[in-house]
């Protein structure tokens, strides 16, 4: 069974602990990077110390910096929907990337900058590689899946009027903060993978839910989008690929109609309107906004914990 490990700060000192049930058990290794405290847990079974209270406790990123935080887009059936698109019709795959800069605490202030006003959530699942490849991979979805170390739980935070009116994806996905990770760093068993489909992913914002869906809608599976991967990137042990957000972000495509209108105008006519529009969408996260995310299947038997973000101006 997969077995949960967090990594925390208390009283300036950095460790990794495993959770059981309620306790959480330092490990006492010290501030390892994810892709050294995979290869720790590989190697050795870690001695647990005394279980330790959550109080003074802060709970860290369990994804490291440096990494590549390799993303897929528009990868649910049903967020494709409403962006416009039809599901059976995409014949390709969404990658880009955000900066590692972005990485920041699950329990924490999400900052909103001072220039941007559509600051949009969006929950996604997130694999660890273990192992690197610098070539293309055997397909054998058992050599796939031997990549692939943990699960964790993200926030691909957005500034939309940055990502979409300049077409700066990586910039707007990037600032500081914009990538809340963990809490759990769930280390896979064998046949803990396989379960991947029956991961349900749940975003509320202030009590209400926003996003709600399970992995099994996701478009591009994980192995398929793995080995298209391997096909034009280098993967180092400590990476992340995320893959995709289900539907419920405030963020809502202009109609067929208002698209074609939007054809007569000049670009910053027209992405000055496409701002002004989504501006009147009360969705968009505000300063004062809780978000709570969750990811686990209907058993518990995998649980990537809850983050809980504050959203703050800068």
């Amino acid at each position: 069974m997969a077995k949960n490990y967090v990594r925390f700060n208390k009283k300036k000192n950095v460790d990794w602990a495993l959770l059981e049930g309620d306790r959480i058990l330092p490990l006492g290794c010290g501030d390892l990077s994810t892709k050294d405290f995979l290869e720790f847990v590989r190697k050795k079974k870690p001695a647990k110390h005394k279980s330790i209270s959550s109080e003074g406790i802060d709970v860290l990123s369990p994804i490291t910096a440096p990494c590549q935080i390799v993303c897929q887009g528009a990868n649910y059936r049903q967020h494709l929907i409403e962006s416009g698109l039809n599901p059976d019709d995409k014949n390709y795959n969404l990658f880009f990337t955000k900066s590692d800069a972005s990485l920041f605490s699950p329990i924490g202030d999400v900052v909103r900058p001072s220039h941007v006003k559509l600051l949009d959530y969006e929950i996604e699942l997130g694999l660890v590689f273990g192992k690197g490849f610098d070539s293309d991979l055997d397909p054998n979805p058992e050599n796939v899946i031997s990549h692939v170390a943990a699960f964790f739980m993200a926030n691909d935070v957005s500034a939309r009027d940055v990502q979409l009116p300049q077409l700066q994806w990586y910039k707007g996905k990037s600032y500081r903060t914009f990538c809340p990770a963990g809490p759990h760093l769930t280390v896979l068993e064998p046949g803990d993978f396989d379960r991947l489909d029956s991961l349900e992913l749940t975003l509320t914002v202030n009590g209400e839910i926003r996003q709600r869906d399970t992995a099994s809608n996701l478009v591009f599976k994980p192995v398929e989008s793995i080995v298209e991967l391997s096909r034009f990137c280098n993967i180092a042990p400590g990476d992340v690929l995320l893959t995709g957000t289900p539907s419920g972000c405030a963020l809502r495509a202009p109609g067929k109609l208002v698209q074609a209108l939007g054809g007569f105008f000049s670009e910053k006519t027209k992405w000055k309107l496409f701002v002004k529009g989504q501006s009147k969408r009360s969705r968009y996260l505000r300063p004062g906004d809780v978000v709570r995310s969750t990811i686990r299947t209907a058993d518990g038997g995998i649980d990537l914990g809850e983050q809980i973000l504050n959203v703050s101006a800068e």
